[in-house]
């Protein structure tokens, strides 16, 4: 499922211009993925736009607390990327749960964080926020290839 995401963002940049769930599935089969694949992805995006938001007000002083089962799958790194991204003004509290829940229906436990940074992408890419070109550079890190000074 996380290729199919990957290639969906780097093929069609704007969310709204990508072809409808018919016409995407031929394409993507033609381009090789599997069926299941395809159904699972396309499915759980088709989710992530009709699913509506519940917008909280941005308060300093509000703690989310995650549950044991959340902590265990999302692991430090996941929960310290929320973090940063929270800090970033670049996840809002109704996004973030998106992407936690997101996070909850991957099979891997934890969660690495490159899968991780993808469903963030993704769920950001799907609410077509703005997305500055460092953040997309770095959410499609997967911390593999960097350099050390």
């Amino acid at each position: 499922m996380i290729d199919i995401l990957v290639y969906l963002f780097e093929n069609y940049h704007d969310f709204s211009t990508r072809p409808k769930s018919k016409m995407l599935k031929r394409r993507l089969s033609a381009v090789g993925f599997e069926e299941e694949a395809i159904t699972v992805a396309l499915g759980w995006l088709d989710g992530l736009k009709t699913t509506p938001l519940i917008e909280r007000p941005r308060d300093q002083r509000a703690l989310r607390v995650y549950l044991p089962e959340e902590q265990r799958k999302l692991g430090p790194d996941c929960l310290a990327f929320i973090a940063f991204l929270e800090a970033a003004d670049m996840l809002a509290p109704a996004l973030r749960e998106l992407v936690v829940e997101g996070a909850m229906l991957l099979e891997d436990d934890p969660v690495p964080l490159g899968k991780f940074k993808i469903i963030v992408l993704m769920i950001l890419w799907s609410r077509e926020q703005a997305l500055e070109p460092l953040i997309v550079e770095e959410l499609l890190d997967d911390g593999d290839h960097r350099l050390l000074h």
